[in-house]
């Protein structure tokens, strides 16, 4: 994912994973929507999977391996180390 962010021009300041979903910070300039944000993200990420775990595909076939939801939030109002402590606490939940 710090990869994809990379290449693409925006950054992953922080990023936690559990069993079923991902938390992660991001810091991107205006040109970037939340949804494009996380189209990218879930497109590396499904490309990259198949590739390193092949049985995935055999799975799944050429259905989607995440759904198509998603959650976003601004950071406005919250500090980044507020933003960095709730997703250090939701670890494992």
């Amino acid at each position: 994912m710090y990869q994809c962010a990379e290449e693409r021009g925006f950054t992953i300041l922080a990023l936690e994973t559990d069993l079923d979903h991902v938390h992660c910070i991001v810091s991107a300039p205006p040109r970037f929507s939340p949804a494009m944000i996380v189209g990218h993200l879930k497109g590396y990420t499904s490309k990259y999977l198949r590739e390193k775990f092949p049985h995935l595909l055999k799975k799944c076939g050429k259905e989607q391996l995440w759904t198509q939801a998603y959650y976003v939030g601004t950071a406005g109002a919250v500090s980044q180390e507020i933003i960095r402590r709730y997703i250090n606490e939701c670890q494992g939940k």
